[in-house]
């Protein structure tokens, strides 16, 4: 049987986690896990909806030397957990906060007492032990299961350390946006700290000023995990920050713009992140050298008409992606959008991500995306809509500088002027949220007009 250890670090004394400014050993880490682990409930999935990052972290740990499984899904409405219930009738919820009202059994993350001075050892783990199924939103409404191994999940992790050139004697402190309960989250601000013997912040900011009050309760050098939404409203803020020695970004291609500005105010290279809940992360970029994207060593593409699969190193069957990529040279890519977000206008293509890039790159615009409204007929002209943040530009103004963008038949009607836009925790737009934002305003207007 191989095993791997649970984390890497090698000194107990080490920290592993800062809490409010405090560090947690490697030692009162591991308490805190052998603690845990005697009081959860006796179902084998365990729903881990801790918002305290730590708490996440501990839970997770107490699950794998338990031989749970944790069970992340996209999102917690009443019909996903209902699901859940029927994937895992076991299931129960791990929480840390008062107003948890998900409807499993709960059990709250007890406040740990001091625990005497003992040896405590790292544990090892099989490296073929289901840790984690992380859930896609299937389009029957059904969520589709994608199970997790340990020695993939390390393998995965320990080669983005490896490409990000992290050592444990640097002692990095990590600090997410994103929550851990998300597959880029989940990877990048636990596991890889876990597996590169670095340290996690509790915090998981969403406001700049949470940002920089968090970065700042942590020592450098620091490293923040985050996404372009949370940069570019890091930015806008103009507020001070302790400068991060990294940067990480995912859930939306960066543009160079953007990119540019965030190394040149924050002073540290960022690195963005490509991957999927089905395969991990599989490759970087450093968006300002250029669009290409190197993948992870053993990681290869391959085509087949027009669907590309990754397989080799922690993708251990092949595994198709979602997006638009064009195969260069070996160990490179360029990705050109997801192939659900294919436009066809007027026997014009685009994509909906290459859209949203050039809407964002305009100056003035702090947030915007595009939307294709489902086609109601053959006959019936389907009108592609964006919503855009962009509170000292005008309608005309705005239409001016896509024009020198992107081809007219892809301008947007109607054009949505709007405070903010309906964003989740990890900065993605879900098109439900935009379907009903459309819709409420296209009644709106019909009130207005019938009045």
């Amino acid at each position: 049987m191989q095993t791997l250890p649970l984390i890497t670090h090698t000194s107990f004394a080490k920290p592993i986690a800062w809490r409010k400014g405090i560090s947690v050993s490697v030692e009162e880490f591991l308490a805190d896990v052998n603690y845990l682990a005697t009081l959860l409930p006796a179902g084998k999935h365990i729903l881990n909806v801790c918002k305290d990052r730590y708490h996440f972290s501990v839970g997770l740990a107490a699950a794998i030397i338990s031989n749970k499984v944790s069970v992340l899904p996209p999102t917690h409405t009443p019909e996903m957990l209902r699901q859940l219930q029927i994937f895992s009738p076991d299931v129960f919820c791990l929480y840390d906060n008062d107003d948890c009202d998900i409807a499993l059994p709960r059990f709250n993350y007890p406040t740990m007492p001091k625990h005497p001075a003992k040896k405590v050892s790292i544990p090892r783990i099989n490296t073929q032990q289901l840790i984690a199924i992380v859930f896609t939103s299937g389009s029957t409404g059904q969520p589709n299961p994608h199970p997790k191994k340990w020695g993939s999940l390390v393998q995965n992790v320990q080669a983005q350390a490896k490409r990000l050139g992290l050592s444990e004697s640097n002692e990095y402190s990590f600090i997410g946006t994103i929550p851990p309960q998300h597959m880029y989250g989940f990877e990048s601000t636990v596991l890889l700290p876990w597996q590169s013997g670095n340290a996690i912040s509790s915090a998981q900011p969403f406001y700049p000023a949470d940002i920089c009050s968090a970065m700042q309760s942590i020592p450098a050098p620091r490293i923040l995990v985050s996404t372009p939404l949370h940069l570019r409203l890091l930015l806008d803020s103009e507020l001070n920050i302790a400068e991060p020695a990294l940067l990480l970004s995912a859930t939306a291609p960066l543009s160079y713009t953007l990119a540019d500005k965030v190394e040149t105010t924050l002073k540290a290279p960022l690195i963005e992140i490509y991957g999927s809940t089905e395969t991990g992360q599989i490759a970087t970029r450093r968006t300002i050298d250029g669009d290409s994207w190197q993948l992870l060593p053993q990681i290869k593409l391959t085509q087949q008409g027009e669907q590309v699969f990754a397989e080799g190193g922690h993708v251990e069957v092949a595994t198709t992606l979602n997006d638009i990529i064009e195969l260069t040279e070996p160990g490179f890519f360029l990705l050109h959008g997801r192939t659900q977000d294919l436009i066809n206008i007027a026997g014009k293509r685009s994509s909906l991500t290459n859209l949203n890039h050039h809407l964002n790159a305009i100056e003035g615009v702090i947030d915007g995306a595009f939307f294709m409204p489902d086609e109601l007929s053959h006959d019936h002209v389907t009108r592609l809509s964006a919503c855009v943040v962009a509170p000292n530009l005008t309608a005309s103004q705005l239409l001016a500088a896509l024009r020198t963008k992107i081809d007219p038949a892809f301008l947007p009607r109607p054009l949505l002027f709007l405070e903010t836009l309906p964003r989740n925790a990890t900065g993605k737009l879900p098109r439900e949220a935009l379907k009903k934002l459309f819709d409420t305003s296209i009644n709106k207007d019909l009130s207005c007009t019938q009045n």
